[in-house]
């Protein structure tokens, strides 16, 4: 929804994926038919060589790079973490959006200007770690949102850097009739966001001349509770 939006605006698309190769090419193919160019890349988004690598041939193929969306992003219920559960957390949720903002600051930099948009999550950025045996997810989360405010302050002021923390978007597929219930009673809207207000709150923060440092919940607000 966010890629497709983008496109309707006229922006060119620079797709990276690891595993998810048919999803990343059936994007594409509709942003293609909205009539902008678009590149798809695969990329280990941990993997400091490929990260330079995919931005360097963004770059390439589009000739410019002004906005970066940092939505690589790992949910795994972790009861009894390891270390290999603190360390892939990390790396996917929190280190690739470093690699990536490192790589395209310099360009954007260059060219006058640019937005960089990270993902994390609504209770690190409440402050409220709320569910238990998700320890190394709500950490990287958080340290996200550490990441957005310091990349802020360090890039201002040709690049905003702002972060969006979604709440109930999409119910899981797996989801039963009584958690649904369960989330529509705690969220104050009492309903599910959908993929469209994340896309709105996404152009809001490329069209925004003055907001940087922000981490904005976008979930109907979930947290007031």
């Amino acid at each position: 929804m966010v890629a497709l939006k983008l496109a309707a605006c006229g922006c060119g698309l620079a797709l990276i994926y690891r595993n998810s190769r048919e999803a990343a090419q059936s994007t594409a193919a509709a942003a293609r038919a909205a009539g902008v160019a678009v590149s798809v890349i695969r990329a280990d988004v941990s993997d400091e060589a490929q990260v330079r690598s995919a931005v360097e041939q963004t770059v390439r193929a589009m000739g410019r790079l002004d906005i970066l969306l940092n939505l690589a992003s790992g949910y795994e219920r972790t009861p009894a973490p390891r270390a290999v559960d603190w360390s892939n957390a990390m790396d996917t949720n929190a280190r690739s959006a470093f690699l990536f903002s490192a790589a395209a600051a310099p360009i954007m930099k260059s060219a006058g200007g640019g937005r960089i948009i990270n993902f994390s999550d609504w209770l690190p950025v409440s402050g409220r770690p709320r569910y238990r045996e998700y320890l190394p997810y709500y950490t990287s989360k958080a340290a996200l949102k550490g990441l957005t405010e310091s990349l802020a302050l360090e890039l201002a002021p040709e690049i905003l850097v702002n972060a969006i923390a979604p709440g109930p978007i999409i119910a899981p597929p797996e989801l039963s009739g009584e958690e649904n219930a369960e989330v529509l009673r705690a969220t104050p809207l009492a309903r599910w966001g959908g993929a469209e207000e994340i896309a709105k709150a996404v152009m809001f923060l490329i069209e925004t001349e003055f907001v940087t440092g922000e981490c904005i919940r976008v979930d109907g607000g979930r947290h007031l509770f």
